[in-house]
């Protein structure tokens, strides 16, 4: 392949004096072992000529030269294919063949050099060969150039990227395959000055190549190649310590005993490894001049990332020649990569410098100018690279705990609340590195001792500490998850929390504070939950996994351990925190994860008894929801009829709920007595018995207590007297709503009655028009309990209650009356469509900090999800969702997403009634606008434009298939048509319509209309206008000349579905020859009785557009650009008025019909304007712009992968480094100037700046 001229040429670095890594390079002399300029091997090369090189290649003068070699040619192809193909099956043994090819060389030279150089073309996918005639006589970048015509443009898959396991396993075997190759002619071939220099001068020509396979191939073998290398250096090295070493002892021996020929054999076994040693520095030094310089910022992540990872292996193997600032900086600079994958590689390249210890002194200098972008890097958007710079954070703490601040610490600590779990355990990790996994001497002796004097006892006060100081309280879960893995035996030590729970301090010990306490209560039960159930808290996974038996078989152990500590604890626990509700209400969770059976089996039960009684005092004494709801939940926990224990714990529940349900009864007929003035103490012991029972009845079935009676008369009296404190109205609410479910929980799990059914029916009836007189309650809470509940029930007893065969329950279906939906509705728009300030007025100005805001905009977002539902599965009118949908723009920012999803869902109900709801939702803001402005409204004013941006919006999410929405389309021009007509000017025809301005909004739609319906909806347009209306030009006619003029505009608009794949151009409506269709589209019945043309559309819709010849191409990428008008001709000078012969009352169609003709003349250019006008004006407003259907971003590529196309296979010159310029270029001036612009890759601060 490279002429013998050429290969002196390409390593003129290799001449000039350089037989070790000399001081303007970073290759050091190691131990200053090469005292000698231009010693070695590598000095003596000289130019070979064409005679010399055939000469050599035919094995020093043996008959055949040139014919064998051509003799060869014949057969190459065949030994090529077998060489590539043996490397890509990657099943016979790598040893073996380079051991072939070998024998091959030593045969013939040339023609093996020719089979491997030939093996490098194949493995880059290119189909080309290299001849021996081009070996002999072409240069370098000539055969190259050659190779480049010959690569199979028509794909861009090659061997390193092509799919399939067969291609993936191929890059181990091409890597394998050249380390294989080194190190099997470490010893003689590549010393021999030409095997190496071929290979070499290769890879650096290819390398430079513009074809991305050439360039990814050659810099991947170019670096295993340096990394072979790499090695056979490093032994190089050892061995020349060893001889040294013997010289010195041999010399060091007496006259006598010293033995001259071994000293001279030494001295020459030297002598010859450091000529070797410098050999093999040259090498090392063309590749990296020539390839990794360069190529370490290509344009190619993986280019780059192959570079980087290589590198970090160099300096692992052989850390005495590369462990060094100047090759370090290529790492650090890189950690700047745009390319996550880039990124990565430089993490785990320094992870394993930093893994060895004795290294840490080489890296002092690059960890404190690189320390800030690692610590950085734990929040890099790609969670690999961030999960990675904390794992190198780690060995940095491991090797120096002085390197990282207070400061860079903490940044580290609060990522252990990551939602990602990779990036979470591993913060985990370093927490623990950091905080628990120093041990004092003097806990030594503690090993043996548990509880509070156990020597975890300190680490769990300081995860208590931790926990609290990072002032994230509400998520002790996902701390316990992230210390899961490091930190198991901490956490599962559940006798020392329960020791310091219980325990008195020991003498000198600080007892915990109240605060403490509760914190490490709520630590120890998220890790009893996380050892009981076996998966990460709510965010951290992707769903429960099938657990493996080993896990099993822990998670089992680690409930009975817990049920046997805690089974006899827990009593005592909420003995000592029975008042403090947050401590009970954790500690309550506990029995949920018992093992049960335990209780029987070990003989337990006095224990269990212990905590009913525990939990019947907290249910007397506590009123706070969350403590008594844990009290139920406790219960329903333990009543499981799987236990023996069920009969217990039943027995409990019963005596605690006919207290409960004697006291309330007692107490309500006391506190509705006629005449009599309820005081505060009836109505809190009403309120607080209210709570407990409401509480239960959440989880278990109360229905034998008959409490629908009770809270019915409680309802009823408030209503009637108005004065029913909220807290009772509220509770009795919920209670009444847990009495209904239950009851139909109960017949529609078993046989029922006729009577049930119908008693079911009417307390549920009776019960909805309670909660509708709530609705109007002057207190808000009050109000959003019942409409809450209301929402509810009606979805619950709608049409959907039948579904799954339960026909029986057709009874129960109830349908909300248009006065109930009417005042759901009012609510929605009283208590949801408001301002943030007016709700923090309405709250008593309790809303002042940004946590009760957020929580508020919760409550009413969940209000608005809840009459959406209603809407969604059709419980009430879908026409009522148009004052929810006009208010997309104005409330975007707190309910566009619920809103937005409203649509959709209704769309796929109904599209036809979802358009009109749509159009409906505008016509009403249009109304609210002429009723606060008037009809002479100015069309440029914000709340005119405010609703012509809600009609874009609404036009964009019907997406891009026209086909699917085209009759919901043409009937929402209908519905506008029809609007923007229906008021007449009373100041006669000559003056427009009341309405006519909605045209103008109407127009947005235009462009979602199909070519044929746009000359349908135009003609039905025509229907309503008068021949003196076309011909008016006044400005307040725009809004009629602009809509006739999109729907004119069909020739330019994407007016056929892009999806579709049907050609606009072979759609028109003037095509006379065209054949009607005979069949009509059927309208819905719906829509019938609207109006005399509902059928408007059926004769010019149902045309059949012809088949369509394929549209030719053009043969000019340049199109003529329409004239611009100047300001002062648009309007007025785009529609000029007729000639007066033309307006003679002779014949009317004729004159409307040359009207039109001229107008026609002059509606593109108008539209265009218009459209122009309205990008200008869009461009400036970023609301919503989520919404646009995203068409350019489906076709086109990003501009970063833009860019790397464009510079793709260009020559980039390496930037300003110690290094010296490589001297292995000489063509690089024949091919284009660096177009690559470093910021593309790297931050600019790491460009241009002296890193050291």
């Amino acid at each position: 392949m490279i002429a013998a001229p050429e290969i002196p040429t390409d390593f003129t670095l290799l001449q000039e004096s350089e037989t070790h890594f000399s001081s303007d390079t970073d290759f050091e002399d190691i131990e200053g072992k090469n005292q000698k300029q231009g010693k070695g091997k590598t000095c003596k090369k000289g130019k070979k000529g064409p005679t010399e090189k055939g000469k050599s290649g035919n094995g020093g003068g043996k008959p055949g030269g040139p014919n064998r070699m051509n003799g060869h040619h014949q057969q190459n192809g065949v030994e090529n294919m077998m060489l590539f193909e043996v490397v890509k099956m990657g099943k016979s043994a790598m040893q073996s063949v380079v051991d072939d090819w070998i024998e091959s060389y030593k045969h013939d030279r040339d023609i093996a050099l020719l089979d491997l150089i030939n093996f490098f073309i194949q493995c880059s996918g290119c189909k080309g060969v290299v001849t021996a005639e081009m070996f002999r006589h072409m240069q370098n970048s000539e055969i190259i150039r050659k190779m480049t015509e010959e690569f199979d443009e028509d794909s861009g898959d090659y061997p390193l990227t092509m799919a399939g396991p067969q291609w993936k396993k191929f890059k181990s075997s091409f890597c394998e395959f050249i380390g294989v190759l080194v190190r099997q002619c470490q010893y003689s071939i590549i010393y021999d000055e030409y095997m190496m220099d071929t290979v070499i001068s290769l890879l650096t020509g290819l390398s430079d190549s513009q074809v991305r396979a050439f360039r990814h191939t050659s810099t991947l073998a170019a670096m295993k190649l340096m990394t072979a290398l790499v090695n056979v250096a490093l032994n190089l090295s050892i061995n020349m310590d060893n001889t040294q070493r013997q010289y010195e002892a041999e010399r060091n021996k007496i006259i006598g005993k010293r033995a001259n020929d071994r000293l001279e054999l030494l001295l020459q076994k030297r002598k010859e490894l450091q000529e070797n040693q410098d050999e093999i520095e040259n090498m090392m030094n063309a590749i990296f001049k020539g390839v990794f310089v360069h190529r370490y910022r290509d344009a190619i992540a993986e280019i780059r990332a192959i570079c980087i990872e290589e590198i970090g292996i160099w300096m692992k193997m052989y850390s005495d020649a590369f462990l060094n600032d100047s090759y370090l900086k290529y790492v650090g600079w890189t950690m700047h990569d745009k390319q996550g994958e880039v990124r990565l590689k430089c993490l785990t390249a320094l992870q394993g410098l930093y893994y060895n210890k004795e290294l840490n002194s080489k890296l002092e200098l690059f960890t404190s100018r690189f320390k800030d972008r690692i610590v950085s890097m734990t929040l890099d958007k790609e969670y690999d690279v961030a999960v990675q710079a904390i794992k190198l954070l780690t060995l940095v703490l491991q090797s120096s705990e002085e390197v990282l601040t207070a400061e860079d610490c903490e940044n580290v600590y609060h990522l252990v609340y990551s939602a990602h779990r990779p990036v979470a355990v591993a913060a985990g990790e370093f927490l623990y590195k950091k905080l628990f996994s120093r041990r004092d001497p003097e806990d030594d002796g503690m090993l043996k001792r548990r509880g509070r004097q156990s020597p975890n006892a300190n680490l769990v006060k300081t995860l208590v500490f931790f926990f609290l100081e990072s002032e994230l309280h509400e998520h002790a879960a996902y701390l316990v998850d992230s210390m899961w893995d490091c930190a198991t035996d901490l956490l599962k030590d559940w006798e020392c929390m329960n020791s310091l729970l219980l325990e008195e301090p020991l003498n000198g010990e600080e007892p915990l504070t109240d605060r403490q306490e509760s914190a490490l209560i709520e630590i120890m039960l998220c890790t009893i939950r996380q050892a009981a159930e076996c998966h990460p808290p709510v965010g951290r996974g992707t769903g429960k996994r099938v657990l493996t038996a080993k896990e099993k078989k822990t998670q089992l152990d680690d409930r009975t351990k817990i049920t046997e500590l805690f089974a006899v604890a827990l009593p005592q626990l909420l003995a000592k925190y029975s008042v403090d509700a947050e401590k009970v209400t954790n500690l309550l969770q506990l029995p949920q994860y018992f093992d049960l059976e335990i209780y029987t089996t070990g003989r337990l039960e006095k224990h269990l008894d212990a905590l009913l009684r525990q939990i019947r005092d907290i249910v007397e004494k506590h009123t706070d929801i969350d403590v008594l709801e844990a009290c139920s939940k406790t219960y329903h926990a333990l009543c499981n009829e799987e236990f023996t224990i069920f009969n217990r714990v039943d027995i409990a529940r019963s005596q605690l709920i006919d207290e409960l349900a004697d006291k309330f009864n007692r107490l309500l007929e006391d506190f509705l007595q006629e005449g009599e003035e309820p005081d505060e103490d009836d109505a809190y012991q009403v309120l607080s018995t209210l709570k407990r029972i409401t509480a239960f009845h959440n989880a278990h079935d109360l229905s034998r207590w008959d409490l629908f009676g009770c809270n019915y008369k409680l309802l009823k009296t408030g209503i009637e007297n108005g004065d029913m404190p909220e807290q009772i109205v509220i509770h009795a609410l919920q209670c009444t709503h847990y009495v209904i479910l239950w009851q139909l929980a109960k017949i529609t799990e078993s046989s029922s009655t006729k009577e049930d059914l119908l008693r079911l029916k009417k307390q549920m009836r009776v019960f909805c028009q309670i909660c509708q007189h709530y609705l109007t309650n002057v207190n808000t809470a009050v109000k959003e309990q019942a409409f809450t509940i209301l929402c509810d029930v009606l979805m619950i007893f709608s049409h959907q209650i039948m579904t799954g065969g339960r026909d029986i329950l057709e009874p129960l279906v109830y349908t909300p009356d248009s006065s109930l939906q009417s005042e759901l509705l009012s609510f929605i728009l009283d208590h949801v469509f408001i301002d943030q300030d007016d709700d923090n007025n309405s709250a008593d100005g309790q809303q002042d900090d940004e946590a009760s805001k957020i929580e508020a905009l919760h409550k009413r977002r969940n209000l608005l999800a809840a009459f959406c539902k209603l809407i969604v599965y059709t419980v009430v009118e879908m026409n009522t969702a148009a004052d929810i949908f006009k208010q997309y723009m104005k409330y975007y920012n707190d309910y566009g997403d619920i809103i937005k999803e409203t649509m959709s869902k209704t769309r796929q109900i109904d599209k036809i009634q979802c358009a009109k709801t749509l159009i409906l939702s505008l016509q009403q803001l249009f109304n609210e606008m002429i009723q606060e402005n008037g009809y002479n409204f100015d069309r440029s004013s914000p709340t005119f434009s405010g609703i012509k941006e809600l009609a874009r919006r609404f036009a964009l999410t019907f997406g891009l298939d026209q086909l699917k929405t085209r009759e919901a389309i043409a009937m929402l021009h209908k519905d506008g048509i029809e609007f923007a007509f229906k008021e007449p000017n009373p100041q006669g025809e000559s003056h427009p319509p009341l309405n006519l301005a909605f045209l103008d909004i109407l127009s947005e739609f235009s462009s979602k209309l199909l070519r044929q319906d746009k000359r349908t909806v135009y003609v039905y347009l025509e229907k309503f206008m008068t021949f003196q209306m076309s011909l008016r030009r006044e400005d307040v006619w725009l809004p009629l000349m602009s809509y006739r003029n999109s729907l004119l505009a069909g020739g330019d608009d994407d007016t056929m579905s892009v999806i579709s794949g049907i050609s606009s151009r072979g759609s028109t409506v003037r095509n006379k020859k065209t054949k009607p269709a005979t069949g009509k589209r059927k309208v819905p019945e719906a829509e019938e009785s609207s109006s005399s043309d509902s059928m408007w559309m059926n004769r010019e819709q149902t045309m059949h557009t012809p088949v369509m010849m394929q549209t030719p191409q053009l043969t000019s990428t340049i199109m003529r650009e329409p004239k611009r008008l100047r300001p002062e001709e648009s309007y007025m000078g785009v529609y000029p008025m007729q000639p007066e012969h033309h307006q003679a009352p002779l014949d009317y169609k004729q004159q409307e019909e040359a009207a039109r003709q001229q107008q026609e003349r002059a509606a593109m250019n108008y539209v265009k304007l218009r459209t122009n006008l309205q990008h200008a004006i869009r461009r400036g407003t970023g609301l919503m712009e989520d919404d646009e259907e995203p068409i350019v971003e489906d076709v086109m590529m990003s501009s970063e992968g833009r860019i790397e196309d464009l510079n793709e296979g260009m020559d980039f010159d390496t930037m300003d480094i110690d290094l010296p310029p490589s001297k292995n270029r000489r063509e690089r001036t024949e091919l284009k100037p660096d177009f690559f612009d470093p910021a593309s890759i790297m931050d600019e601060s790491v460009l241009g700046v002296s890193m050291f």
